[in-house]
């Protein structure tokens, strides 16, 4: 810890020489910013150390991870839950690939294969020894959407059953920025890789294979043979095929243009069509095989939990979350930087995703105990598997320590910027609820400005923890500094960000520097105390804006606080 604690000081010396003075809440607390980053710098660091071994859940790493954050929490002096202590225990089953096959493809003129990792991406979530498609028709089904309220349906008609769908990852509003197809430009949960899985499954489909596209998709085809080439995780189900298809995966570009030329089809064309309403399926006249066998085992995870009992109305909640898991170790080596082949690693350290939002979790939670007790109970949720579908949050929002129809808000950190001062506030789901007023007037206290993420194709709402809270109604914020940086501009941030997510997104060069500029992360963790500590200290009910899907579930929680 002695490296650590000396990254703290230069920390605390560095700011105060070029940050503003602190400013206040409505609620009249101090927030310190020369603080709030010596202790972030502090839990960044230590988190996605290696000793941490990439905190993948049920390993190691896991324990270790826990131990911190338990010690963390007793040192800030956050109270366990009752009855239950800082930890919830989360029921998940992994699943490792012990063998993959290639993918081959058979027709009356094709006969050929797909390697695992280049071209296509295979695996099971059924928990079974062993899964297979063997000569499964494959049918292009377009988007692989039902969606009633956009009148759209590429299943209209469609027997699968024993079938393999190959499908487009995102929806038809963004392929044709078409805004009165589905949202635009912007993805739905529709256009979710996903949500795409769970309908085949609900369709009867044997197997499925979503065509990977950089822009489509948010990422390249590296972090797609990364993050799916070892163990995942689901929750404990009672039904061991887990409501899924035998076969789900992906293919790349190359491999879905090269299948569609062996079926005599343009991918081009076809995709186009798929953009159109009242697209019909289109049988590929060819057949796929393949067989994956696993490593199954149970076990538990945990959600780390703190909270401050307010002081006046206990029973209602503002909880802040952050994932402290990240992809682990890798059974070979990588290059830290994919377009500089440099030095090797096999851990996936996780800096930015997300032990820099846990860091910036323990900063807010040592703010709140620093002052008088809030009005409202504040609590700090580090949870667990969100890198494998957003299992802890998904678990917390349907066996919740606290209520949800009295938590009041969730503010979630997720992979926060981390290349200087901004700006603006990026708002990933601009629009939704009365919470980005809030945000707004402390972000412009600040000298800030809000915006829409400047890539709203890519679904961000619908891939961190904040959604499993808001699909039970409970208004979420997921904010984040923007990309406008104040001395450098909008290019610098672009470039700045697009450079994480083509060399550290997801990949073993994700890890702590000691030269990020870290004032921006100052200002946003003040913004993040001060919407809370505002809601903590008021009897505002904030809401979703009228028309948003996660509405009616909100009301009917007001309902039962009658």
């Amino acid at each position: 810890m002695a490296s650590i604690r000396v990254v703290y000081l230069f920390a605390l010396v560095w700011l105060a020489a070029c940050s503003v003075p602190p400013t206040t809440t409505s609620t009249d607390r101090e927030f310190d910013r020369e603080v709030a980053l010596g202790v972030f710098s502090e839990h960044v660091a230590a988190l996605s150390a290696d000793r941490m071994q990439g905190r993948s859940p049920a390993s190691v790493g896991e324990q270790r991870t826990l131990d911190y954050l338990t010690a963390a929490y007793r040192e800030v002096g956050l109270s366990p839950v009752p009855e239950l202590g800082f930890l919830q225990s989360v029921p998940l089953v992994g699943i490792t690939p012990s063998s993959t096959s290639a993918l081959s493809i058979r027709g009356d003129h094709a006969n050929f294969e797909f390697a695992y990792r280049r071209d296509a991406m295979l695996w099971t979530k059924r928990l079974v020894a062993a899964s297979s498609i063997d000569d499964s028709p494959l049918v292009f089904a377009g988007y692989g959407i039902v969606a009633p309220e956009y009148d759209w349906n590429d299943y209209a008609g469609l027997d699968v059953s024993g079938k393999t769908v190959v499908v487009l990852v995102n929806d038809p509003g963004f392929a044709t920025r078409d805004e009165s197809l589905f949202n635009g430009y912007a993805m739905t949960y529709y256009g979710r890789w996903t949500y795409k899985y769970e309908e085949a499954a609900r369709q009867g489909a044997a197997g499925i294979l979503i065509v990977h596209e950089n822009e489509a998709a948010g990422y390249p085809w590296q972090v797609v043979a990364g993050s799916w080439a070892g163990e995942s995780f689901d929750l404990v189900a009672p039904d061991r095929n887990m409501g899924r298809a035998s076969i789900e995966g992906w293919l790349s570009l190359d491999a879905a243009q090269r299948l569609f030329a062996a079926a005599g089809l343009d991918y081009e064309e076809q995709r186009d069509r798929a953009s159109t309403r009242g697209f019909k399926a289109v049988d590929l006249t060819l057949t796929a095989s393949a067989t994956v066998t696993n490593e199954i085992a149970e076990s538990e995870s945990y959600n780390a939990i703190g909270y401050l009992p307010g002081s006046r109305y206990p029973d209602e909640y503002i909880v802040y979350t952050a994932h402290w898991d990240h992809l682990g170790m890798s059974a070979t080596t990588e290059p830290r930087n994919f377009a500089a082949n440099s030095s090797s690693d096999t851990i996936f350290n996780g800096a930015k995703d997300n032990a820099a939002g846990v860091a910036m979790m323990l900063s807010l939670a040592r703010a709140f105990a620093a002052g008088e007790p809030p009005e409202r109970s504040v609590v700090f949720l580090a949870v667990t598997a969100e890198e494998s579908g957003l299992l802890g949050s998904a678990w917390y929002a349907a066996e919740p320590v606290f209520p949800l129809e009295t938590t009041v808000a969730n503010i979630n950190i997720d992979a926060p910027t981390l290349l200087g001062p901004t700006r603006d506030v990026t708002v990933v789901g601009f629009g939704n609820s009365e919470l980005q007023e809030l945000l707004a007037t402390f972000a412009n206290r600040q000298g800030r400005e809000l915006r829409r993420e400047p890539t709203p194709e890519k679904g961000f709402f619908y891939r961190s923890d904040h959604f499993n809270f808001a699909k039970r109604g409970v208004p979420a914020l997921y904010a984040k500094g923007g990309i406008d940086h104040r001395e450098r501009g909008v290019d610098y941030g672009s470039a700045w960000e697009a450079d994480y997510v083509a060399n550290r997104y997801h990949k073993v060069g994700d890890e702590y520097d000691a030269n990020w500029d870290l004032r921006g992360v100052a200002e946003d963790i003040e913004l993040y105390y001060q919407v809370g500590a505002s809601l903590a200290g008021s009897r505002d009910w904030p809401d979703w804006y009228p028309g948003n899907e996660f509405k009616a579930a909100r009301d009917a929680s007001a309902d039962s606080r009658l």
